[in-house]
């Protein structure tokens, strides 16, 4: 799930490592925790916070978190186009959500347990699984999950935070955002997130239509629902399905343009006033695909396998599932 959001605090890694014999019975993926980043990242922020200086500031924050980094912190940077004076704006910005998250992001650790739990459900769903890193990582604002290339991304700086964390400084839509965020109880289900993001490093083709990106989130969506037993609680959720009829017309209008803005990763500023319903979409159609598919563990497969670069073979994923069919 690509959720928008960000500021400082935690980077665990968790690297998943394939079993290291083809022919091991035990089907669920090792998994090891790297918790270097965190220490590096409070300890660069405390020294940024003690220094006036904007060029040692700089200077500070590049030598002790980012130059010693792991690869999920490069893989962060990159995907979210970090660079020091992102993270050194947010810092400035906003001191009191730092201060006040600081201590929640020790606790990112709790949902690993849940996670290897999820990972082996997913294993046996998909025996292909690919091995992929999952990153518990530090932002600067601007996501609380994505992923690049086998490495799944967690924004824990967001992921952990709950109400108690201070919005005071922030601008009125960026209190709102995250206000909304944090009620959908982020840290309890980190291993959701996790999940999802997992069924992502799992996909392949880039997306060229809003029609191939919704299947491609909602698709993630589903699959993590079936490893989990559960969906986020977040607002696309309940209000999908209490107002499906006119989702779908408005839908169909703008699904084969290139346009995601109304559908994905846009908060509530859309027609419906709830953000990002395209995952609804995408999710009702990798469900309707799955219930009328005689083989279940052959729609898993074809979910997971389909190139969302190949616009024709996405259309036929859509018209197998018969959501979008005009009623």
């Amino acid at each position: 799930m690509r959720h928008i959001l960000s500021a400082a605090a935690a980077t665990i890694v968790c690297l998943l490592s394939a079993p290291a014999v083809a022919q091991s019975p035990d089907p669920v993926p090792q998994v090891r925790v790297v918790d270097s980043d965190i220490a590096r990242f409070w300890s660069a922020y405390d020294a940024v916070r003690t220094e006036a200086d904007p060029a040692r500031q700089r200077d500070l924050f590049q030598r002790m978190y980012i130059d010693q980094g792991t690869p999920g912190l490069a893989a962060f940077m990159e995907a979210k186009a970090y660079t020091v004076d992102t993270y050194l704006d947010a810092i400035r910005d906003y001191p009191a959500y730092w201060d006040t998250v600081r201590p929640r992001t020790a606790l990112a650790g709790q949902a690993l347990d849940r996670l290897e739990v999820h990972l082996a459900r997913l294993r046996e769903l998909y025996p292909d699984l690919r091995p992929a890193g999952v990153y518990f990582e530090v932002g600067a604002l601007r996501s609380a999950g994505t992923t690049q290339g086998d490495k799944v991304l967690i924004g824990v700086e967001m992921a952990t935070g709950d109400a108690s964390v201070d919005l005071s400084q922030m601008p009125p839509n960026l209190k709102r955002f995250f206000t909304a965020y944090f009620a959908s109880d982020p840290l309890e289900n980190l291993d959701l997130l996790a999940t999802h993001e997992v069924v992502h490093t799992q996909q392949q083709g880039e997306r060229q239509t809003l029609l191939a990106q919704v299947v491609y989130e909602g698709v993630a969506d589903f699959v993590a629902e079936k490893a989990t037993g559960r969906l986020p609680k977040l607002p696309y959720v309940t209000y999908g399905p209490a107002n499906d009829a006119a989702i779908k017309t408005a839908f169909r209008a703008d699904m084969n343009g290139e346009d995601f803005s109304g559908w994905l990763y846009n908060g509530a500023n859309n027609r419906f006033g709830t953000a990002d319903l395209g995952y609804y979409v995408g999710y009702a159609i990798a469900s309707g695909y799955y219930d009328r598919a005689p083989d279940k563990a052959a729609a898993i497969k074809a979910m997971l396998e389909l190139d969302y670069a190949d616009q024709a073979a996405v259309q036929a994923f859509v018209d197998a599932s018969a959501y979008l069919d005009a009623s």
